[in-house]
Protein backbone atom coordinates (compact mmCIF):
# COMPACT_ATOMS: atom_id res chain seq x y z
CA UNK A 1 0.00 0.00 0.00
CA UNK A 2 1.62 3.35 -1.27
CA UNK A 3 1.22 6.33 1.94
CA UNK A 4 -0.96 9.31 1.16
CA UNK A 5 1.05 12.47 1.32
CA UNK A 6 -1.37 12.68 5.20
CA UNK A 7 -0.66 9.51 6.30
CA UNK A 8 3.00 10.17 5.69
CA UNK A 9 2.92 13.35 7.76
CA UNK A 10 0.89 11.80 10.49
CA UNK A 11 3.56 9.19 10.61
CA UNK A 12 6.88 12.00 10.74
CA UNK A 13 4.98 13.68 13.63
CA UNK A 14 4.97 10.36 15.48
CA UNK A 15 8.19 9.52 14.92
CA UNK A 16 8.92 13.02 15.99
CA UNK A 17 9.51 12.04 19.65
CA UNK A 18 12.53 10.43 21.66
CA UNK A 19 10.31 8.12 24.19
CA UNK A 20 8.81 6.77 20.64
CA UNK A 21 11.88 6.52 18.75
CA UNK A 22 13.66 4.60 21.62
CA UNK A 23 10.47 2.24 22.21
CA UNK A 24 10.73 1.16 17.98
CA UNK A 25 13.81 0.90 18.47
CA UNK A 26 13.69 -1.98 21.16
CA UNK A 27 10.42 -3.35 19.34
CA UNK A 28 13.35 -4.23 16.18
CA UNK A 29 14.76 -6.30 18.30
CA UNK A 30 12.27 -8.32 19.24
CA UNK A 31 8.28 -8.71 20.62
CA UNK A 32 8.24 -6.59 24.26
CA UNK A 33 6.01 -6.39 27.24
CA UNK A 34 4.94 -3.24 28.53
CA UNK A 35 7.62 -3.75 31.71
CA UNK A 36 10.48 -5.03 29.83
CA UNK A 37 10.04 -1.59 28.13
CA UNK A 38 9.85 0.21 31.41
CA UNK A 39 13.12 -1.75 32.41
CA UNK A 40 15.05 -1.38 29.53
CA UNK A 41 13.98 2.39 28.57
CA UNK A 42 13.76 3.79 32.04
CA UNK A 43 10.58 5.29 31.19
CA UNK A 44 7.70 5.14 33.41
CA UNK A 45 5.10 2.82 32.74
CA UNK A 46 2.27 5.33 32.06
CA UNK A 47 4.37 7.08 29.84
CA UNK A 48 5.27 3.74 27.86
CA UNK A 49 2.24 2.85 27.61
CA UNK A 50 0.97 6.42 26.36
CA UNK A 51 3.46 5.70 23.69
CA UNK A 52 2.62 2.61 22.48
CA UNK A 53 -1.16 3.68 22.05
CA UNK A 54 0.41 6.34 19.54
CA UNK A 55 2.65 4.29 17.74
CA UNK A 56 -0.42 1.50 17.44
CA UNK A 57 -2.62 4.36 16.06
CA UNK A 58 -0.08 5.11 13.59
CA UNK A 59 0.51 1.23 12.59
CA UNK A 60 3.92 0.88 13.35
CA UNK A 61 3.02 -1.44 16.60
CA UNK A 62 0.52 -4.21 17.14
CA UNK A 63 -0.12 -5.88 20.17
CA UNK A 64 -1.37 -9.05 21.30
CA UNK A 65 -2.48 -10.59 24.63
CA UNK A 66 -0.90 -13.38 26.27
CA UNK A 67 -2.57 -13.81 29.59
CA UNK A 68 -2.18 -10.96 31.45
CA UNK A 69 0.41 -9.56 29.04
CA UNK A 70 0.76 -7.23 26.58
CA UNK A 71 3.17 -8.06 24.08
CA UNK A 72 3.93 -5.50 21.40
CA UNK A 73 6.00 -5.34 18.36
CA UNK A 74 6.87 -3.49 15.00
CA UNK A 75 3.13 -3.60 13.13
CA UNK A 76 2.87 -5.77 10.10
CA UNK A 77 2.08 -2.72 8.16
CA UNK A 78 5.43 -1.03 9.01
CA UNK A 79 7.56 -4.05 7.54
CA UNK A 80 6.55 -2.53 3.85
CA UNK A 81 8.10 -0.30 1.97
CA UNK A 82 7.41 3.26 3.39
CA UNK A 83 7.39 2.47 6.92
CA UNK A 84 9.93 -0.37 6.55
CA UNK A 85 12.36 2.31 5.69
CA UNK A 86 11.91 4.96 8.17
CA UNK A 87 11.91 2.06 10.85
CA UNK A 88 15.53 0.77 9.57
CA UNK A 89 16.78 4.39 9.21
CA UNK A 90 15.57 4.59 13.05
CA UNK A 91 16.98 1.56 13.77
CA UNK A 92 20.99 2.24 12.03
CA UNK A 93 21.15 5.79 13.71
CA UNK A 94 19.53 5.07 16.98
CA UNK A 95 22.61 1.86 17.33
CA UNK A 96 25.11 3.92 17.47
CA UNK A 97 24.01 6.83 20.28
CA UNK A 98 24.93 6.61 23.61
CA UNK A 99 21.19 6.42 24.74
CA UNK A 100 20.83 3.86 22.33
CA UNK A 101 23.75 1.55 23.59
CA UNK A 102 22.21 2.04 27.41
CA UNK A 103 19.39 1.06 25.99
CA UNK A 104 20.52 -2.31 24.34
CA UNK A 105 22.66 -3.03 27.17
CA UNK A 106 19.30 -2.60 29.75
CA UNK A 107 17.40 -4.53 27.55
CA UNK A 108 19.77 -7.45 26.99
CA UNK A 109 19.98 -7.72 30.75
CA UNK A 110 16.17 -7.71 31.07
CA UNK A 111 15.46 -10.45 28.46
CA UNK A 112 17.60 -12.64 30.07
CA UNK A 113 15.68 -13.17 32.88
CA UNK A 114 12.46 -14.43 30.46
CA UNK A 115 11.22 -17.77 31.29
CA UNK A 116 10.43 -20.28 28.05
CA UNK A 117 10.93 -16.56 26.06
CA UNK A 118 7.88 -14.92 28.12
CA UNK A 119 8.41 -12.38 30.80
CA UNK A 120 7.85 -13.46 34.24
CA UNK A 121 8.86 -10.28 36.76
CA UNK A 122 5.77 -7.71 36.45
CA UNK A 123 3.11 -9.58 36.88
CA UNK A 124 0.68 -7.24 38.38
CA UNK A 125 1.85 -4.57 36.12
CA UNK A 126 2.33 -6.79 32.53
Amino acid sequence: MKPNLKRMVSVFKVLGDECRLRILKALMQRELCVCELVDALRIPQYKVSRHLGTLRKAGLVDARRNGRWMYYSIGRSATLGFHHDLLKTVDSHLHGTPEGRRDDDRLSRRLAVREGGRCVIGKASC
